[in-house]
């Protein structure tokens, strides 16, 4: 079977955020289905279109995996439902797990239930900055830019984003 080279974000904003995101790769990779290839450093990051809750902490992971993007998809929504999400309640509101599939290999894929490359992740530094943390040179296969340029390029009001320190 063909192994895909995947880029996964995941983020928390409630309670052990970063607990959360960790357990939640470390989901993933208990399934037998991802083999963790890199990893970001983890981030505190201020939300972005619904601003009024607390920031989070964000990280990216690269696999390897044989799953299609749908089985993906499917995957990673079980370990979040396992780990208490609850989907939809605020769109772009607090989650205690969030994992999205950013990059498959150079896949597009625009269905009704994924779209991939991920539809805002151009505009996100909490996407950008910790994907460059593993390979800034990878190139958007919808925008033909490296992630560095492309997180270079966000602008004066993009979000904080700052490298992520123990709370104690």
């Amino acid at each position: 079977m063909k192994k895909h080279t995947v880029y996964i974000g995941t983020g928390s904003n409630i309670g052990d955020k970063r607990s959360n995101c960790q357990n939640g790769i470390d989901a993933l990779i208990r399934t037998g289905t991802a083999a963790l290839t890199g990893i970001s450093r983890f981030y505190k990051t201020e939300p972005v279109d619904y601003l009024d809750q607390d920031w989070f902490v964000n990280a990216v992971i690269k696999i390897e995996t044989t799953l299609d993007p749908l089985q993906l998809l499917k995957t990673l929504e079980s370990i979040e439902r396992s780990a208490g999400r609850v989907r939809d309640t605020i769109r772009f509101g607090p989650r205690i797990l969030d994992m999205d599939i950013i990059f498959y290999d150079d896949l597009v894929l625009k269905t009704s239930l994924l779209v991939i490359p991920h539809p805002r992740m151009h505009k996100r530094c909490f996407v950008l900055k910790p994907i460059c943390d593993i390979d800034p040179t990878f190139i958007h296969p919808v925008y033909k830019k490296d992630v560095r340029h492309l997180l270079d390029n966000l602008g004066e009001d993009r979000q904080r984003v700052v490298e992520y320190q123990c709370d104690y």
